[in-house]
């Protein structure tokens, strides 16, 4: 069982100047990354489209299918995102008449050629989207907070499943965090399976990729947030944890294994869900969402 550091500064407890604590919250349904260009008749391709290049090691970011009704029609909606093609079934284009924007124009196809277009069994409702990957932020963009409210930012400590991570996001959009935070290295890409999980939270919270998870930590903690690690052995719970803190940055590991031993030590301190013990743990996403709402409810 480990313990939190006798040293783990706490809100009341930090020595030296403390930490800003801005009020304020995040902004909700704002969709991320820079506009692309536009015209009368729809969305023009951004000249770097074909070529995009994030630093990410000189990795491109290719273009991805995306599916499912939820994850399409939000992808469709946002003005940040670059849209090649629009794959239909009749039964979905009947359906989805006065959801659909103008632009890209929808290619009328049957279910088989949808299927062995996407990848093997995908849920895709009829409907599927190629789409140019949103950009990232950075997490400078964290530096300055919102106007009012609190401010969170969701941390995932080698979470690969990508499942898991857009439920991740689905919970995030439904509780206003601002960004879920990943390593660029143990993470998935935003594939469509992300995107179906997030059912639409993808383009709400902008995912912020970062190569060194511990520099990041450092660097959210010079902009005034609170580093709190969920872990069950915690001897405080997350409600005692957030009470008196606005910039708040909840760092999650993964299932089986947890918090890495570096994330943990980065931590101001660290915090329990308050269980029963009737099970040891729970699913990463499920954690998320319970730790969301116990920072918003206040």
């Amino acid at each position: 069982m480990r313990r939190r550091k006798p040293n783990a500064r706490s809100p009341k407890a930090a020595t030296g100047p403390s930490r800003p604590r801005h009020g304020h919250s995040p902004q909700p349904n704002r969709p991320h990354g820079p506009k692309p260009l536009e015209t009368g008749s729809g969305r023009e391709r951004r000249p770097e489209a074909d070529h995009r290049r994030h630093e990410r090691g000189g990795r491109p970011d290719l273009p991805v299918w995306l599916y499912g009704r939820h994850a399409c029609l939000a992808a469709l909606q946002n003005p940040h995102r670059y849209l090649r093609r629009l794959l239909l079934t009749r039964e979905a284009l009947a359906e989805l008449q006065g959801h659909l924007p103008p632009h890209p124009q929808p290619e009328i196809v049957d279910r088989s050629r949808l299927e062995a277009t996407l990848p093997a069994g995908a849920v895709h409702q009829g409907i599927a989207v190629f789409a140019d990957p949103l950009d990232d932020p950075g997490i400078e963009g964290l530096r300055v907070p919102p106007e009012s409210g609190r401010d969170t930012v969701l941390v995932l400590d080698h979470v690969t499943d990508p499942r898991n991570i857009g439920a991740v996001l689905r919970s995030a959009a439904a509780f206003g965090a601002r960004a879920l935070l990943v390593t660029d290295r143990h993470a998935p890409e935003a594939t469509g399976a992300l995107a179906k999980a997030a059912s639409g939270g993808l383009e709400i919270v902008p995912i912020i990729r970062v190569t060194n998870l511990s520099r990041a930590l450092d660097q959210l903690a010079e902009y005034g947030f609170w580093r709190i690690g969920l872990e069950m052995a915690a001897d405080r719970t997350l409600a005692q944890a957030v009470q008196d803190i606005h910039r708040i940055v909840l760092v999650l590991g993964a299932e089986d294994e947890g918090l890495r031993r570096l994330t943990r030590e980065k931590c101001d301190f660290l915090a329990r869900l308050p269980m029963t013990g009737a099970v040891e743990s729970l699913n990463v996403s499920a954690a998320a969402a319970i730790a969301l709402y116990e920072c918003v409810r206040r």
